[in-house]
């Protein structure tokens, strides 16, 4: 199973997809994701996920973003119905977006006519551009820049908007900058009784984890010993990660 590029997305194609996962990814990591989240996304299509991973490239405009990685995501669907390489007439839905893919999949869920059948939010965070990218201040000393819509906007829409019911929300004990909490408490106002929230061990950057290679020589040195600890705790919040979000989409999963 190989990545294919269509329509401007990174996809994978199981031979019997069960579900379809349109995934974004955080704000400077994004251009790439089937590179920068390959372990993660890789894990769904091994368990008959359908990975529609669609690149960004973050601007100040968060709804003109949104709106064209819904457009793409669409088109992918159209030209693999269209070229017979998914077979299913329908298949469920699901987002996935992490840090400020996030963010996209609630302002699309807001602001946009979709059908889902659920989100899953990995350490979500909406900060203004003034602590998201520092430079702004210095760029523009005199007019505050902005993100659009704004952190209190954002909130606003998803707090009277989202239609999305099912949600599984993740941060990580060690994410210093995720405020899933707060996202809680709008989402447990709209559908009280369909979010879930799950606290892992990991931190911000633990959705990026690849695969670890530390080849051990002839002789174990304790730098070799370091080494496999490392790629073990690596494996371990990955994994941990992965069951999580493998269990919310099928309970019955084995994983």
């Amino acid at each position: 199973m190989d990545w294919q590029e269509i329509s401007g997305n990174w996809v994978l194609i199981p031979s019997k997809p069960i579900a379809i996962v349109h995934f974004l990814g955080g704000a400077f990591v994004a251009t790439a994701p089937h590179l920068t989240y390959r372990w993660l996304l890789e894990a769904l299509g091994n368990q008959g996920y359908l990975v529609v991973a669609t690149p960004f490239v973050n601007t100040l405009d968060h709804i003109a973003i949104a709106r064209d990685v819904l457009n793409k995501f669409e088109n992918a669907l159209d030209r693999l119905r269209a070229t017979k390489l998914l077979k299913s007439s329908y298949l469920p839905v699901y987002g996935m977006g992490h840090s400020m893919g996030c963010k996209l999949h609630l302002l699309i869920g807001s602001v946009f006519d979709i059908e889902r059948a659920g989100n899953i939010l990995i350490s979500f965070n909406n900060y203004a551009a003034s602590e998201a990218i520092p430079i702004v201040e210095q760029i523009s000393p005199v007019f505050k820049v902005e993100f659009t819509p704004s952190p209190q906007d954002t909130n606003r829409l998803v707090q009277d908007r989202y239609q999305i019911r099912r949600n599984l929300l993740v941060k990580f004990n060690g994410d210093n900058i995720d405020q899933t909490l707060l996202l809680t408490g709008l989402l447990k106002q709209r559908f009280p009784d369909m979010i879930t929230v799950q606290t892992l061990a990991g931190n911000h950057q633990t959705p990026l984890g690849q695969d670890v290679s530390w080849p051990v020589g002839q002789i174990f040195t304790p730098f070799d010993a370091i080494g496999q600890w490392v790629k073990q705790e690596v494996y371990r919040e990955l994994n941990q990660l992965k069951r999580t979000i493998l269990l919310w989409l099928n309970p019955l999963s084995r994983v």
